[in-house]
């Protein structure tokens, strides 16, 4: 009876009992830290290798943000750059416009003085040979008349200079008549100014020589051909003098 007991106490405790594994018992807050370590460790080690690869296959971040600053900068300096060479620029071609405004009024303005030149040298050959009791028959004379178009559509200009020969006892008094050949519509017309018997700037009154101007307007679609200028005396209906002038 007491060979059972004792068989099953040295199977359990004797040499033929089975292992027993001791395991030390730690913290769980001593786990978590060692966790937390481990992690740590792996991360810095895996940004250590990130970087060293990074800088083995050519790539720095410092001279990578270093250079990318120098390229800001020069992009600043350029920009400063652009920005007075387009001043400069702009000022050139203010500067530019003024002077070919300038040179274009200083052209008008020559034109101008050498048509007066023109004009009184014409003048002066005109009376060097005027000479006293060249036209003993008393002729009335037109001189250098022009017509040229004006400043306004349809307006027109015209000069002449007059003249009378023989002994110039009395001055001569009339008035001038001038007719205008035209073209309007695809139709010719003839039309004579003044209509209306005449104004105070169409009357002529001089003993030797007188200069004549005036303006006239027609429709601004019509197309001047040849204008004729007729220089009556007193209420004469006989004109004195005549002469034409072709715009085209």
């Amino acid at each position: 009876m007491l060979s059972k007991p004792l068989k099953k106490i040295r199977q359990r405790f004797g040499i033929s009992a089975p292992r027993m594994t001791v395991k030390t018992h730690v913290a769980w807050y001593w786990r978590m830290l060692g966790i937390i370590a481990i992690l740590s460790t792996s991360f810095a080690l895996a940004a250590w290798i990130y970087d060293a690869g990074r800088r083995f296959a050519g790539f720095d971040r410092s001279e990578a943000e270093q250079e990318l600053s120098q390229l800001r900068e020069s992009t600043r300096r350029l920009t400063r750059e652009s920005a007075e060479l387009r001043a400069n620029v702009n000022a050139s071609e203010s500067k530019l416009q003024i002077e070919r405004a300038a040179q274009a009024q200083l052209g008008r303005q020559v034109k101008v003085l050498e048509d007066e030149n023109a004009r009184l040298k014409e003048d002066l050959a005109f009376f060097e040979n005027l000479i006293p009791g060249e036209h003993r028959d008393n002729t009335l004379l037109i001189n250098r008349f022009r017509v040229e178009p004006g400043a306004l559509p349809g307006e027109f200009r015209y000069r002449l200079l007059l003249s009378q020969g023989g002994r110039r006892d009395k001055p001569f008094r009339g008035n001038l008549q001038l007719v205008v050949s035209l073209q309007q519509d695809g139709k010719d017309a003839i039309i004579t100014l003044p209509e209306d018997g005449g104004t105070e700037a169409d009357k002529i009154n001089f003993t030797y020589v007188q200069r004549v101007e005036g303006t006239f307007r027609v429709a601004p679609a019509a197309r001047v051909k040849r204008v004729q200028v007729r220089i009556f005396e007193g209420g004469s209906t006989q004109a004195r003098a005549t002469q034409s002038f072709n715009l085209s």
